[in-house]
């Protein structure tokens, strides 16, 4: 199979949306913003069928990621992504998948401390735990 984002043959990754024959290599996922979900089933989506948070953070004057304080995106997206608890929690993919990998099972929303919804949406968003 030919990977839809670098285009080269050994794709063997396909997107699990119904009627969906998108594959991709897993390294390459990222660049296509395919989202890999870690859990269950161990679901892959291409950037067209990926899940996406359905809210919207509160307007804020402060766009900055909680972990990094770099600017973000005044909306969600694929590289923004927030808090479905607080909503005033904004961070970058790339921020917080650090940021679960390091914590581990004791990952939290690094502004309101909630865990388990959090826990939750950041799965299905396609951050990767650690097991450790």
């Amino acid at each position: 199979q030919s990977c839809f984002i670098c285009y080269k043959m050994g794709a063997s990754i396909t997107c699990c949306q119904t009627g969906c024959d998108r594959t991709f290599h897993l390294p390459c996922a990222p660049d296509g913003q395919c989202v890999t979900q870690y859990f269950g089933a161990y679901r892959s989506f291409c950037w067209e069928h990926s899940p996406q948070q359905t809210l919207q953070p509160r307007p804020s004057q402060d766009n900055t990621c909680t972990i990094c304080l770099d600017a973000v995106e005044d909306k969600v997206s694929y590289k923004t992504m927030a808090c479905p608890v607080c909503q005033d929690a904004r961070f970058h993919r790339q921020c917080i998948q650090r940021l679960a990998l390091h914590a581990g099972i004791g990952f939290r929303c690094p502004c309101c401390l909630n865990q388990e919804p959090f826990m939750m949406e950041m799965l299905t968003m396609g951050i990767r735990l650690s097991k450790r």
